[in-house]
C-alpha cells in the first residue's frame, strides 16, 4: 500500500529543494491534480544558457491511480534593456493512463560486464508516448551496393516520443537517478494494470 500523504510531502521537498519557484510549481501541479493522490513522482531541474543568461526549467512528472501528469515551469528573461522583472509559464498536462502507449527506459551503465541489480546506472533516459507527438524519420534508402546509382526510394521509422526526460547521475546526482527509475517501473505498473 502507498503511503500516498508520504509521497506528497516527498514531492513538495524535492520541489522546494531545487528553489525554482515552488509555490508556482506546487500550485501548478495541485491545479492539474484535481485532489487524486499521488502514487509517484520525479523531479527535474536544470539550468540551461541562452546568450549571457541563465534560464532553468523544471519538469515535474506525477502519476495519480488514473492519470499522468506532466507540469513543466519556464524562466523568461526581461525584454533587453527593460526593468521589468523576469517571468515564468507553467503549464501541465493531464494524460489517462489508458492514453499511455509506451513507456522506454534507456539505462547507461559503466563498465557491463560487471553490472548487477545493485549498481547504479550514470544515467536513465525516459521516454514516453501517448500520441500527442509523433516523429518521422526519413532517409534515401539504399542497396547496399556502393556503386549503385539506383533510386530505391526512401525508408523510415516513425516513433512516438510526447515526452523525453534525461537524468544523470554527473548531472542531477545519484539520488534523482534511483527516483527516475522508480518512477519508471510504477508508470509501467499502472499502464500495465489499466491495459489488463
Amino acid at each position: 500500500m502507498i503511503d500516498t500523504a508520504l509521497v506528497a510531502r516527498q514531492l513538495r521537498t524535492d520541489i522546494e529543494r531545487t528553489g525554482y519557484y515552488p509555490v508556482l510549481v506546487a500550485d501548478s501541479l495541485a491545479t492539474a491534480r484535481g485532489g487524486e493522490e499521488l502514487q509517484a513522482y520525479a523531479v527535474h531541474h536544470e539550468a540551461t544558457f541562452d546568450r549571457d543568461e541563465l534560464r532553468r526549467h523544471i519538469t515535474v512528472l506525477a502519476l495519480t491511480a488514473t492519470r499522468l501528469i506532466i507540469a513543466h515551469v519556464d524562466e523568461h528573461g526581461a525584454a533587453d534593456g527593460s526593468s521589468e522583472p523576469s517571468s515564468a509559464s507553467a503549464s501541465t498536462e493531464a494524460v489517462r493512463l489508458e492514453r499511455v502507449d509506451s513507456v522506454v527506459v534507456t539505462r547507461v551503465v559503466s563498465d557491463p560486464a560487471t553490472y548487477s541489480p545493485t549498481n547504479q546506472p550514470t544515467e536513465v533516459m525516459l521516454t514516453i508516448g501517448w500520441g500527442a507527438v509523433s516523429r518521422i524519420d526519413i532517409e534515401p534508402a539504399t542497396c547496399g551496393d556502393p556503386a549503385c546509382e539506383a533510386d530505391h526510394g526512401f525508408t523510415g521509422s516513425a516513433a512516438n516520443d510526447d515526452l523525453s526526460l534525461r537524468i544523470s547521475a554527473a548531472a542531477d546526482g545519484s539520488d534523482s537517478v534511483s527516483k527516475l527509475l522508480r518512477f519508471a517501473e510504477a508508470l509501467s505498473h499502472a499502464t500495465a494494470t489499466r491495459l489488463g
